[in-house]
């Protein structure tokens, strides 16, 4: 694929086409999805249980031509269990590698936060660098190496808090609410056929439209998404305010920066876009920086919350014209 926007734009609606076909009424959803894969980063899916967080993943992979592979994280999961390790074969005398399901392309991190901080901690060189180290030894991992963790919101016995390190290694944090009726009413009438979600997935009615090959050039052409001078201050004007909030204890570092500079610049392109405006940057700020803000105690005691200080930090920050 040679770099043109327009084949951008086409790989991007067939996807996202293809993609709701089975995941329902969660456009939104599939957007944000789609925007770590393109920019080669990692997302935090946040969700009650039932909004097809794993079908999403899973439909993802199916779509863009990619191995999925899925890790259900528990207190007594160890690193190993994660990454591999080597195995005595008795036949040949020596030592052989046994692949974790790290060796995938899409992973999916389930409940990421049900296991401790040790074994949160052996996904961090692999989100990084896309390498893990076995028994003193770096193998290489999928170029499209992407891992989407989701976690409970509204359950946290038993859970570990994510380290603040491993959190800023995710892009955005993607947020899956409860359906609309109408779209819970259409889930409802396709459960009674053939045609269910999980149903459509497995019998191959969605369509794979693109090769795990074709995503390293897909990322080379967001290059051609303009990015205005002012918009990269803006940008970084969002980013500093966040550290000087009164509500905020601590703020999003320079990698916050970055995230939101490619999150706005992949939202344009979804968006059928070659240049980025000020609302891709407000509409990107809430998923980028909401994981990595942690409020003053006295303010989430008051239950304000980190989106609504997002919002305040928006108006409070000029925009350009």
């Amino acid at each position: 694929m040679t770099p043109n926007l327009d084949q951008l734009k086409e790989a991007l609606a067939a996807a996202r086409q293809e993609i709701a076909k089975v995941i329902i009424g969660q456009r939104d959803v599939i957007d944000k999805a789609l925007i770590p894969i393109i920019t080669g980063h990692h997302a935090l899916i946040e969700g009650v249980p039932g909004v097809a967080k794993t079908l999403l993943v899973r439909t993802l992979a199916r779509v863009l031509g990619c191995e999925f592979g899925r890790i259900q994280f528990t207190p007594d999961l160890m690193p190993a269990d994660i990454t591999g390790t080597h195995v005595f074969n008795l036949q040949r005398n020596e030592f052989a590698l046994i692949k974790g399901p790290v060796f995938t392309g899409f992973l999916l991190a389930d409940e990421i936060n049900r296991a401790p901080a040790k074994t949160q901690s052996a996904l961090l060189q692999a989100m990084q660098e896309r390498q893990v180290s076995i028994d003193r030894e770096t193998h290489p991992l999928d170029p499209n190496f992407t891992v989407f963790a989701t976690q409970n919101p509204i359950e946290y016995e038993g859970t570990y808090p994510l380290p603040e390190a491993q959190k800023d290694r995710f892009m955005l944090k993607i947020s899956m609410n409860l359906p609309e009726r109408d779209d819970e009413l259409t889930l409802a009438k396709r459960m009674l056929g053939e045609d269910s979600p999980e149903a459509a997935l497995a019998s191959g009615a969605v369509r794979q439209t693109l090769s795990a090959g074709d995503l390293a050039a897909l990322r080379g052409q967001l290059a051609l998404v303009v990015v205005r001078d002012d918009l990269l201050g803006y940008i970084v004007d969002i980013v500093r305010a966040s550290r000087r909030h009164e509500s905020v204890l601590v703020g999003a570092g320079p990698r916050a920066t970055q995230a939101l500079l490619l999150a706005a610049r992949a939202a344009a392109a979804i968006a059928g876009r070659d240049f980025v405006t000020p609302d891709d940057i407000k509409a990107m700020a809430a998923p980028v920086l909401d994981h990595r803000l942690i409020l003053r105690p006295e303010f989430e005691i008051e239950g304000v919350s980190v989106v609504e200080v997002i919002q305040k930090i928006l108006q409070q920050v000029a925009v350009p014209r």
